[in-house]
């Protein structure tokens, strides 16, 4: 046994770009898991300079000089910021309160509903009925309860978002304007001799800029699209669902199944068994469908290479970990794991002493 583990670890830790390979790792995770609240807004900057960044290559190319790239690509962003916060998330917002505000009407409509299922199917007793009204109104009950502490909670953050509202777009100018001197300064702290690093870097590089940054337009794509679809069929709450609809295909497989219920139970509630609602599932279904087979493939080609089991299991781990984020780039972590496995150096002769232990 033991020599099975000396002979394991000297073939995977005893070259030096291993070592350093493994310190990278585990700096890099314990900076996260440790300071990754009080670090958020760097953070979140240097995702969005990220982002930025291929745009700004691609002015370059144009022969606009950086600075100038910078300027621009960062006042489109600075605008779409300013026409998420003062356009989209009020009307948001907005059409919240008005679900919350029609819930016991719409609720009231389902038990009644409800009552009417042990007349037409035998195996159903009004019994049956009754509790699971009784849960669902618990349930709705203690969500509102929900809703209610975390508006009374996010009213004491507001200073804090504030906060972040000016840091975070201040970070990615100076991220996206001063990456040259960034990168050389962080370059620097490496040892010259780091070639497994800088396989895995160069592998990411190209991986998670372009799954990140086709990830972006997926999200735009679909909600915008949702979005025009919902306003011609007059579905309520359109830009909600249009929202959540967008923000599904965050989550592979998992988010396109969870979002169909909310879609469902609108359209159900606002048309019921109707013409309408039959025209709003295929629609919906329409969209899936090309989202699916037409969007993801010409976004993303063949970019990321990962069976669905190892996309599963990496939403559940990072989405576990660092909830939202850690599922938003489940799928790059789980690309960046595949390349440090491929890049690990590894030593293919036995250790001098193996035979002795």
């Amino acid at each position: 046994m033991i020599a099975l583990i000396s002979r394991w670890y000297y073939r995977y830790f005893s070259d030096p770009q291993a070592v350093l390979l493994t310190l990278i790792l585990v700096l890099g995770t314990t900076i996260i898991l440790t300071m990754g609240n009080m670090l958020a807004p760097a953070l979140a900057a240097i995702v969005i300079a990220y982002l930025l960044e291929g745009i700004v290559r691609y002015l370059e190319k144009t022969r606009i000089k950086r600075l100038g790239a910078v300027m621009l690509v960062f006042s489109v962003f600075s605008t779409f910021v300013f026409f998420l916060l003062f356009g989209v998330i009020p009307l948001i917002s907005i059409q919240i309160t008005a679900l919350i505000t029609e819930l016991p009407q719409h609720l009231t409509v389902a038990q009644n509903a409800l009552m009417t299922l042990p007349e037409h199917y035998s195996f159903i007793s009004e019994q049956n009925v009754k509790e699971f009204s009784t849960l669902l109104n618990n349930e709705i009950a203690s969500m509102g309860q929900h809703i209610l502490s975390v508006s009374l909670a996010s009213v004491g953050s507001l200073v804090t978002v504030l906060i972040y509202l000016v840091l975070v777009p201040l970070l990615v100018f100076f991220f996206l304007k001063d990456k040259a001197l960034i990168t050389r300064w962080f370059s620097g702290l490496l040892p010259r001799d780091r070639q497994a690093a800088s396989q895995v870097w160069h592998e990411m590089d190209a991986q998670l800029g372009n799954y990140v940054r086709g990830k972006f337009w997926e999200i735009l794509i679909v909600g915008s699209v949702s979005f025009i679809a919902f306003t011609i069929l007059g579905l309520k709450y359109s830009i909600l669902m249009a929202v959540i609809v967008g923000l599904s295909v965050i989550v592979p497989y998992i988010g396109a199944t969870v979002v169909t219920f909310p879609i469902i139970v609108v359209g159900y509630f606002q048309w019921g068994w109707g013409s309408e609602f039959a025209v709003l599932v295929v629609v919906y279904g329409i969209i899936q469908a090309l989202d699916g087979n037409v969007l993801v493939p010409l976004l993303f080609s063949s970019v990321v290479n990962l069976h669905p089991i190892s996309i599963i299991v990496s939403i559940l781990v990072f989405g576990g970990l660092w909830g939202f984020w850690g599922v938003f780039f489940a799928i790059p972590l789980a690309t960046l794991v595949n390349a440090v496995l491929a890049a690990w150096p590894k030593v293919q002769t036995e250790p001098p002493d193996a035979t002795a232990i």
